[in-house]
């Protein structure tokens, strides 16, 4: 009887844990989104600002309207411009929810030099022996700035918690994307080229743009 009692309490907990396993691989709960405080709310308008008035800071009083609803004209100027781009975490997954249809199942993470992507993709009720369910997809990036240019690295993708093997992902693992294919005028080169700086850091992206 004893042995049954010790058996049959394993099983219990050997399906309770299958179960909650099943329940967090097929059926992830929807990411909660951001929401910023009004403080926060106050620093990124700030910034979203700068970005539209070119960097420079307009004062409150001036209008971009004439009495007449019709926008003033305005001389160009880069005098005064800003060059850098600064988000937080929070702010970078405030906007996603604000902009787009994502922010339940789309969460990005900034570490020390690392972009983290969290994706829950609902499957289709006629995909084959998954339909209905809802997959887990996670993927790391490395982001830098190194000897004069931006190196971009494919850390890796997981799918469902599994590592997906270098071969899947086209050989592209640990490959500086930038390095890899620059060199040809596309893309690549033009995002290279444009860029001064660039860090991540616990929290934060910073981007400095070259002139």
């Amino acid at each position: 009887m004893q042995v049954l009692a010790i058996v049959a309490v394993s099983t219990c907990i050997a399906v309770i844990a299958t179960g909650v396993a099943l329940k967090l691989l097929l059926f992830p709960s929807p990411f909660k989104p951001v929401v910023l405080n009004a403080g926060e709310e106050q620093r990124l308008a700030a910034k979203l600002q700068a970005f539209e008035d070119g960097g420079r800071s307009i004062p409150s009083q001036q209008k971009e309207h004439d009495d007449q609803g019709v926008l003033i004209p305005e001389k160009y100027s880069e005098e005064s411009g800003s060059r850098q781009i600064s988000f937080t975490e929070r702010e970078v997954n405030a906007m996603l929810a604000k902009n787009t249809n994502l922010a339940e199942t789309l969460a990005i993470d900034l570490a020390e030099d690392m972009v983290s992507v969290k994706l829950l993709i609902p499957l289709d009720s006629d995909f084959p022996m998954l339909g209905g369910k809802t997959l887990k997809v996670k993927a790391g990036t490395e982001l830098a700035y190194r000897n004069g240019k931006p190196v971009v690295k494919i850390v890796g993708v997981s799918l469902m918690g599994v590592p997906m093997p270098n071969a899947w992902l086209g050989g592209l693992k640990n490959i500086d994307l930038v390095e890899e294919f620059g060199g040809s005028g596309g893309g690549w080169d033009i995002f290279a080229d444009g860029v001064e700086s660039i860090s991540v850091v616990e929290g934060r992206l910073n981007i400095r743009l070259k002139e």
